[in-house]
């Protein structure tokens, strides 16, 4: 299994993420230990019947329609590449559908809940950086990796913008509102360099012993304030980016400058937000005309 070259092949010809590319790796090793365990030597040799075996194991072990098609992608793509370095001739993953997935609702939050969450952090310096990680949340959709990994130099607060290297290629340069950038101020330029305690960094978001915020870190901070707000659905960084693209909607924003905002590469992606807004629009008109 040329793991090396797969890699290099996902990085620089697919242009994945870093963490994409190590969830494709994990899911094919992942595959190669159950094909090992069907008494193959080489996961090249995969049957279709091997990769049908392989679907069931996983959902008879409970795992999610999502993740059964994540990990099919990925021996998909895995064999397109043993295919085109001609070290197979069929993918046996061709002609397996993919489990059907239940639509979820779309969880956001209303504009007043988000008002009352923004209003939540205090003057400390922690609540100054939990405020500015809040508003650059809300302000610009971004999702919580591209939080996590941003850098200073990143942000532009004279002109109130943040550039987002995002999950692919593209970079996105995103506005930031006024409550925003004065927020990203205050932390900046007064609490960074204290919460770092001496330490070299160029990460935009740092805990109190100077180090990287991590996704666990968060998501207990988000955790914290979702709780003490009391909103109407858990808040995770999905329901800010939720929220921040259904209010755009809302406003009046057009679908394809939020597509590029969000940095979807599929419009469809975005589109699932205009039925959250239709669906809105209805509730109003239903209960507002009084021949509805």
């Amino acid at each position: 299994m040329s793991i090396d070259r797969y890699e290099d092949y996902l990085k620089n010809e697919r242009k994945m993420s870093a963490n994409t590319v190590q969830a494709y790796l994990r899911d094919i090793r992942h595959f190669a230990d159950f094909t090992g365990s069907r008494g193959l030597g080489d996961v090249a040799e995969a049957s279709n019947a091997d990769v049908v075996a392989y679907l069931m194991n996983l959902k008879t072990a409970g795992r999610s329609r999502s993740t059964v098609n994540r990990k099919l992608a990925s021996i998909r793509i895995y064999f397109d590449f043993l295919q085109r370095e001609g070290l197979v001739k069929i993918n046996p993953a061709d002609d397996i559908k993919s489990p059907k997935i239940e639509k979820r609702e779309i969880e956001f939050l209303s504009i007043e809940e988000i008002e009352r969450l923004m209003s939540l952090p205090d003057d400390t310096q922690k609540g100054i950086r939990d405020r500015a990680v809040l508003e650059l949340l809300y302000a610009t959709g971004i999702r919580a990796t591209e939080l996590i990994q941003m850098k200073v130099p990143d942000v532009n607060l004279r002109m109130g913008f943040i550039k987002c290297d995002g999950q692919h290629s593209k970079a996105r340069i995103i506005p930031m509102g006024r409550l925003c950038r004065k927020a990203m101020e205050d932390y900046m330029l007064d609490v960074r360099e204290k919460m770092l305690r001496g330490k070299e960094s160029q990460v935009l978001f740092v805990n109190y012993m100077g180090e990287p915020i991590t996704r666990q870190g968060l998501w207990k901070v988000l955790k914290e304030y979702g709780a003490a707000a009391g909103l109407s659905v858990s808040l995770t960084p999905q329901v800010i980016r939720n929220s921040f693209a259904v209010h755009m909607l809302q406003n009046g924003a057009d679908i394809k400058s939020l597509q590029e905002l969000m940095g979807h590469e599929d419009i469809a992606a975005t589109q699932a937000y205009l039925a959250v807004t239709k669906n809105r629009i209805k509730d109003v008109y239903d209960k507002a005309h009084p021949r509805a």
